[in-house]
């Protein structure tokens, strides 16, 4: 018998699909963490802004707060029942503010006053110096 013929019988062909995503997503994951600890975190901070400095550190926290959450379902514990749960929930509230922040910032501002001039020279007001009496003729026309 044959090692292929052993691990096709070990589990369902219908999740290999499933199991060989999983192998790539954890392929991907490393290779990010490969990348992020390359860098020292202080060298990385002193590049970003504060607003990105959260973000990275929100995404970092949940990251690993997620991973975790995998952790303690592969040893059999329900992950919504523990602590990590609300761990998560709260750097989910966070990571909401920063997006509204990060929003209000992307936001147009309203320049008033030259709002204020756009609708003032949009709107048609009488002037009687410029209105033409019908006996006065209009510049530059001769009346013959």
């Amino acid at each position: 018998m044959s090692e292929d013929d052993n691990n096709s019988e070990e589990y369902p062909t219908e999740i290999h699909d499933y199991l060989a995503a999983f192998e790539k997503s954890l392929g991907s994951v490393d290779e990010m963490l490969k990348t992020m600890m390359s860098v020292s975190r202080s060298e990385l901070l002193q590049k970003l802004d504060p607003l990105e400095q959260a973000k990275l550190d929100l995404v970092s926290v949940y990251t690993l707060n997620s991973m975790f959450w995998v952790y303690l379902a592969t040893q059999g514990i329900n992950p919504k029942e523990h602590p990590v749960k609300q761990e998560l929930e709260r750097i989910r509230t966070y990571m909401n503010k920063v997006k509204e922040i990060t929003d209000k910032k992307k936001a147009s501002r309203l320049d008033k006053g030259a709002a204020s001039r756009f609708v003032k020279n949009a709107l048609w007001e009488p002037n009687t110096e410029n209105e033409r009496s019908p006996k006065t003729p209009a510049k530059g026309k001769k009346r013959q």
